[in-house]
């Protein structure tokens, strides 16, 4: 049920309808999309605002975090919940900070400063969640995975564990969290919160990997320390795991299968947990199937974009387990044309030595190799070494004019792009013309 901003202050109102306004003029005057400044003006204006325009939404909030897959998965679940007749406030462009969210807020308010939904759908950076907890109440969470990412910003995976641990414990009872059983650190989590742990994961010993990928992260024992030991790798340190020191092991998954329209296997992770949290709302399996049955990937997730005849699909990779596992999802979708984009922009991190950590080993010697980005050379250099016979790739320090490379090459084969963040956002303006955030 829709509830109206009753109670809602008129300084709230004022504020949202002047951001609002600076929303509407940064997208007229093409400034940006207006994502995240409109959210930045208001935290200045009313650092509490996220509070207020929270506690206005009659089912509460919903917040996916994680290294990888944050956004398809908040978009599965905003599908499955529009499907059955919610309204949604939801930060669809992946501005995934605080002020990120405040600007979907203000988006989706009218311009009478009131924000009228059922429930707020947002994907947050990993290291901005006990950030976004100090201001709303999740009634349910869901949390992904966790991989090395941006070492020089966020430091080790245990670091962000521990701010997650401290953050999340101080919850309620009555939030529930959606909990990955096949990753270690998040499964960990599971016994330090008040709320109930739905978990979701993989039985299926037909995926394990043959041999393990260099870029496995924790495959050490949260809780003790100790090594542990895997049935079997997914990817990275995904598994079926256990630990032989104490007697922490991988629980059970309550949702262990469901169908994707996606390809890779951590678009199958993506399913599984916007299916487990829709499951926990008591959402009926039909429902469930029919809404996910067409679903498109979210921008620069697997989105195909046609430039000039030119096929051209866009997977974000942005740190050594993200581009392993989209690596090896365009080889078995049989990609013969690769453009790697490395840039090393504050939205990237500045240091690119993970690219090292990658098995661009795997790249077979008959594919057509592209590099470009900020950092096109380092990317350069690592897939020399990488060749079996030192093959260097085709350097382009201009996006563009890899991308007209690639049209003039006139082939009928599509173009594969595995890009860091911002380079995937340059990508896409050069392709369709327009800014995202």
């Amino acid at each position: 049920m829709l509830r109206d901003n009753e109670g809602m202050g008129l300084f709230d109102r004022l504020v949202v309808i002047l951001t609002k306004l600076v929303s509407f003029t940064s997208t007229l005057l093409g400034l940006g999309a207006g994502e995240t400044w409109p959210g930045e003006v208001a935290l200045m204006l009313r650092p509490n605002i996220a509070t207020a325009l929270s506690e206005r939404l009659s089912d509460g909030v919903i917040l996916v975090a994680g290294t990888n897959g944050k956004t398809t998965t908040s978009l599965m679940v905003k599908t499955i919940l529009e499907h059955i007749g919610d309204s949604v406030v939801h930060n669809a462009t992946g501005a995934n900070l605080i002020n990120g969210v405040v600007s979907s807020f203000i988006r989706n308010a009218d311009w009478l400063g009131r924000v009228r939904a059922d429930v707020g759908i947002f994907e947050i950076d990993e290291n901005s969640l006990p950030v976004i907890l100090r201001y709303m109440t999740p009634k349910r969470v869901i949390l992904l995975n966790l991989f090395r990412d941006q070492l020089d910003r966020y430091g080790e995976v245990d670091v962000i564990v521990e701010k997650w641990i401290r953050a999340l414990s101080a919850l309620p009872k009555e939030t529930v969290f959606i909990l990955n059983s096949d990753d270690p650190a998040v499964a960990f989590i599971g016994t330090s919160v008040k709320g109930k742990a739905v978990y979701y994961g993989l039985n299926d010993a037909g995926k394990y990997l043959s041999v393990r990928e260099h870029a496995t992260d924790s495959t050490f024992c949260p809780s003790c320390g100790r090594r542990l030991t895997y049935r079997g790798v997914y990817y990275s340190h995904i598994g079926v795991w256990k630990c032989t020191g104490c007697s922490f092991t991988r629980p059970d998954p309550t949702v262990n299968r469901w169908p994707s329209t996606l390809p890779g296997l951590y678009n199958q992770y993506n399913t599984l947990a916007a299916v487990a949290l829709a499951k926990s709302l008591g959402i009926p399996e039909s429902a469930i199937k029919k809404s996910l049955q067409s679903f498109a990937p979210a921008f620069g997730r697997q989105e195909e974009i046609e430039s000039a005849g030119k096929t051209v699909k866009l997977f974000l990779s942005k740190n050594p387990a993200g581009f392993n596992a989209s690596l090896r999802t365009v080889l078995d979708m049989g990609a013969k044309e690769l453009l790697f984009v490395l840039n090393d922009r504050i939205p990237d991190g500045r240091d690119v030595s993970w690219i090292w950590d990658v098995d661009f080993e795997t790249v077979p010697p008959s594919a057509t190799v592209l590099v470009s980005g900020d950092r096109a050379y380092d990317m350069a250099l690592r897939l020399k070494y990488a060749s079996p016979a030192g093959r260097e790739p085709q350097v382009f320090t201009d996006l563009s004019l890899a991308f007209m490379h690639a049209r003039e090459r006139n082939t009928h084969e599509p173009l594969y792009v595995l890009a860091t963040y911002s380079a995937m956002l340059e990508a896409r303006k050069i392709l369709k013309g327009r800014k995202i955030l």
